[in-house]
């Protein structure tokens, strides 16, 4: 790809990539870092970006795989020479709505999907962000996981259902 070719998928999909490196990350630092990478990676690899089908799919799936190998990294630097973090997360700030709570269960609601979602094994959450947050066909999941159709299709069954169990135990209607 050429910068300008760069420029122009920056411009027109680079904020659901950033979202989705956020999701990766859970850390803006680190989701900053991976979204330049992305970029640069791109436009390093020189690859002839086919706007016809969905060009996000190519950018969710550079993300991904350059999450996966900097999370092994750190999984066998942590297993040589361990090491704590110390973040603090910040408390999402609540606006003043008309039905304040209808939109305070929403939120809760909302958050607690999210936990379910952060909690699922790796296999399941990847294709549920990937589906629900990067609006990627299966067949572009499958490609960028490198898993069968019907395994994608498995996992999104299965995250649906453990979400909707779990949402269930902790009292909501489904």
């Amino acid at each position: 790809m050429e910068a300008r070719e760069i420029e122009r998928c920056i411009d027109a999909f680079g904020a659901d990539v950033f979202r989705f490196c956020r999701r990766l990350c859970a850390d803006r630092a680190d989701a900053d870092d991976l979204y330049q990478q992305v970029f640069l990676r791109a436009l390093e690899a020189r690859v002839a970006l086919d706007w016809a089908s969905n060009p996000r799919a190519l950018f969710f799936s550079l993300a991904y795989r350059l999450w996966k190998s900097d999370a092994r990294k750190r999984a066998r630097r942590q297993a040589i020479a361990p090491s704590e973090c110390l973040d603090d997360a910040p408390a999402d700030a609540l606006c003043a709505p008309e039905d304040l709570q209808e939109r305070v269960e929403n939120a809760q609601r909302d958050a607690a999907i999210r936990a379910i979602v952060r909690d699922l094994p790796e296999k399941l959450r990847i294709p549920v962000e990937l589906y629900y947050l990067g609006d990627c066909t299966v067949e572009q999941i499958a490609r960028t996981i490198q898993r069968p159709r019907g395994t994608v299709k498995s996992r999104l069954f299965q995250a649906r259902e453990t979400i909707r169990k779990r949402l269930e135990e902790a009292g909501y209607e489904v």
